[in-house]
């Protein structure tokens, strides 16, 4: 079961032409709307489901910097200064708290990690230290494992994805933005080999720009085009407790469990060191691309071939405008929870901080996450197809970022300064 965001009334009407339409109505497309808005700019956000209906509702609500790719982290910082803003921004609570984020090392070998990583980003100022087993015990109370160590962000926070999401589409609509649910785009319009519209199952739009932020759609939707974006699936399994009297409202990262505070006093948690990986037809297209991660990560990658991908490969990877298309034949990915990750998770922490064997579930859900080969996301144009910019591929730090990828995102569309160097986001690095 899905956790249940704050509802928001959409509307129903289509109009027949904008400056800018957006495809998706996850949390970046919503973001990069508000701004949009805020510029007095037409845009118009088409989701083929529910808002924040797939991932931007089911991650775990990390704000981070910690273990971020060097070339990330601007990115993050100012998605920061933006998550701090954005309660007053959109007039509601987000849940954003600023109340850090430690990762920590069960051997050397894992602490060797830690501290590669803090030399390789000492450059950026970041306010993350290391840390001794002594500090753990007394920022996180009441654990029984013996830890080498880990590394303390405090500027790293958390906000609520049932929340967030809802608020910012709130807002845009408020500033002038148009959102439509339950109306997929089934492809876009070009003149003079550019984008000129999109059609969707309901309609046209004539638009100067098209932002597509599709998440783990993006890539079937590019296909149709004959664009490449070469993305794979993952599946994160995820619970949350009733509340409960927990040891810190820091978030805490271990190799094999993750935990962090939710609004209601209950715990988010999930199994940080197993991930799902069903096999798709696009493993076989894509595989040699991400050898290198798969040597890095296999021990945390659950690989199954089943119903998947039957379900996968069912789905049309190409299509007419006029016919129906695989976003209205699955109109928001479901995935079923692995019980056995959460139940590890659960094994995990409760040996580490045994309060949590009082924990009771209160829910658990499980979302689709669109991997990159290099896991960083995509955010720029798309120079086959003027007209066309993408933001998608955040593989798992979406949430996060999305303040500033949203508005990044919109300064491309509209030629602004962009917020940060779009340089490490380009398209072309993966093709």
């Amino acid at each position: 079961m899905a956790p249940v965001i704050t509802p928001v009334v959409t509307s129903q009407q289509l109009p027949t032409s904008c400056t800018v339409v957006i495809i998706g109505g996850g949390i970046v497309g919503l973001t990069a709307a508000l701004t949009l808005a805020e510029r007095n700019i037409p845009v118009v956000v088409l989701e083929k489901g529910r808002i924040a209906g797939e991932q931007s509702s089911r991650n775990l609500g990390w704000i981070r910097k910690t273990s971020r790719a060097a070339e990330d982290i601007p990115l993050a910082q100012a998605a920061d200064r933006l998550w701090a803003g954005m309660a007053a921004r959109v007039g509601s609570d987000v849940g954003y708290r600023q109340a850090g984020i430690m990762f920590i090392a069960r051997n050397e070998a894992q602490m060797a990690l830690h501290e590669k990583w803090l030399e390789a980003v000492k450059h950026v100022g970041l306010d993350t230290c290391l840390l001794h087993h002594a500090d753990i015990v007394d920022q996180v109370p009441g654990g029984v494992g013996k830890w080498a160590g880990g590394i303390f962000t405090a500027s790293d926070g958390r906000a609520e994805p049932t929340l967030a999401a809802s608020a910012i589409a709130k807002a845009a609509m408020a500033k002038g933005a148009i959102i439509i649910e339950h109306c997929a785009v089934r492809s876009l319009s070009t003149s003079n080999g550019k984008v000129s519209g999109v059609v969707t199952e309901n309609g046209e739009i004539s638009c100067d720009q098209v932002l597509l932020a599709a998440g783990a759609w993006s890539r079937r939707f590019l296909g149709n085009l004959g664009i490449n974006l070469p993305t794979l699936p993952l599946i994160c399994s995820v619970m949350r407790t009733q509340p409960l009297d927990g040891p810190s409202n820091i978030a805490v990262g271990a190799p094999d469990f993750s935990f962090r505070k939710h609004q209601d006093g209950g715990f988010i948690i999930t199994q940080r060191g197993a991930l799902d990986a069903p096999l798709t037809w696009d493993h076989l297209l894509l595989g040699p691309r991400y050898l290198p991660q798969l040597r890095h990560a296999r021990d945390n990658l659950r690989i199954s071939l089943g119903k998947y991908f039957l379900k996968d490969l069912a789905l049309a990877r190409r299509w007419r405008s006029d016919s129906r298309t695989p976003f209205e034949r699955v109109r928001t990915l479901d995935p079923q929870v692995n019980p056995a990750l959460n139940q590890e998770a659960m094994r995990n922490l409760c040996a580490a901080w045994p309060a949590f064997q009082q924990a009771k579930m209160a829910q658990a859900w499980a979302g689709v996450i669109d991997v990159t080969p290099d896991s960083n996301p995509v955010i720029g144009p798309v120079a086959a197809l003027p007209g066309l910019t993408l933001a998608t591929g955040f593989s798992g730090h979406g949430f996060g970022t999305s303040p500033a990828a949203g508005q990044l995102a919109a300064d491309l569309v509209t030629g602004n300064t962009p917020l940060i160097d779009p340089a490490p986001y380009r398209f072309e690095r993966l093709n």
